[in-house]
């Protein structure tokens, strides 16, 4: 894919050197975009870009932590313009609300909802100036439906899709599409495969989703394909909220 200067086109992906953020980075990469690996584990980023550019991708990794404003406004001053945003990174801690740390709570709120508030802030100005940009925030079916210890998290991802809305108020009358994905219990680390598996069982399709099942539809709302989607969020949670 790329500009109509055949220009590839750059995404930068957060929470990338693991799990579901590493899915979309590869994927994207097969795309033909530059890729913007952005994590905190040096090595886990490394390989990474490893694995894109043994695959014929180009990708570059930058140390970040999104939970410092100061580390978001230098990062978006090292990468200068993009044309992909995906705020996936964040953090989940399930606990009853009488058990909630409030550290961890701010913590949430910190990762899920200001990181992607900051960099939205800090990337999407010029897209708009160039009139052409996608935004993908990874949300979560928690967001809309209740989970037993789940209020805080739920909240984070509530409060992401109604930014996704309002950022699309925003910026899409300047050419800039703003969608968010509502993902499904996804299968990422072995020591939550319990409790994924269980959610899993809950849902329409009667299993938890994959990584790869994810990016695919980051693939298709980062892509031309998609050219006329904003303001969605789309559910991709095996029918879980629609049962």
């Amino acid at each position: 894919m790329s500009t109509l200067n055949h220009q590839p086109l750059t995404a930068l992906v957060t929470g990338a050197t693991a799990g579901l953020g590493k899915a979309i980075a590869l994927r994207l990469a097969r795309d033909g975009m530059q890729v913007v690996v952005v994590g905190r584990d040096a090595p886990r980023g490394a390989a990474v870009v490893e694995e894109i550019a043994a695959a014929g991708g180009e990708a570059r990794f930058i140390a970040t932590d999104l939970s410092d404003p100061g580390d978001i406004k230098h990062l978006a001053e090292e990468v200068g313009d993009i044309d992909v945003l995906v705020n996936n990174a964040g953090r989940a801690v399930w606990a009853l609300t009488e058990d909630m740390d409030v550290a961890d709570f701010d913590s949430m709120f910190a990762s899920n909802v200001r990181a992607a508030y900051l960099l939205v802030g800090a990337f999407a100005p010029a897209m708009a100036a160039r009139g052409a940009g996608s935004i993908i925030n990874i949300s979560s079916m928690a967001g809309r439906i209740g989970l037993p210890s789940g209020a805080a998290y739920g909240a984070t991802k509530a409060a992401l899709d109604s930014m996704t809305q309002s950022w699309t108020a925003e910026y899409s009358p300047r050419g800039v599409r703003v969608n968010a994905i509502a993902a499904g219990p996804i299968v990422t680390r072995p020591k939550t495969r319990t409790r994924t598996d269980e959610l899993g069982a809950t849902t329409a399709l009667r299993r938890a989703g994959g990584p790869e099942e994810i990016a695919e539809v980051v693939a298709f709302l980062a892509s031309p394909r998609a050219s006329y989607v904003t303001g969605a969020i789309v559910a991709a949670d095996g029918g879980r909220t629609a049962i």
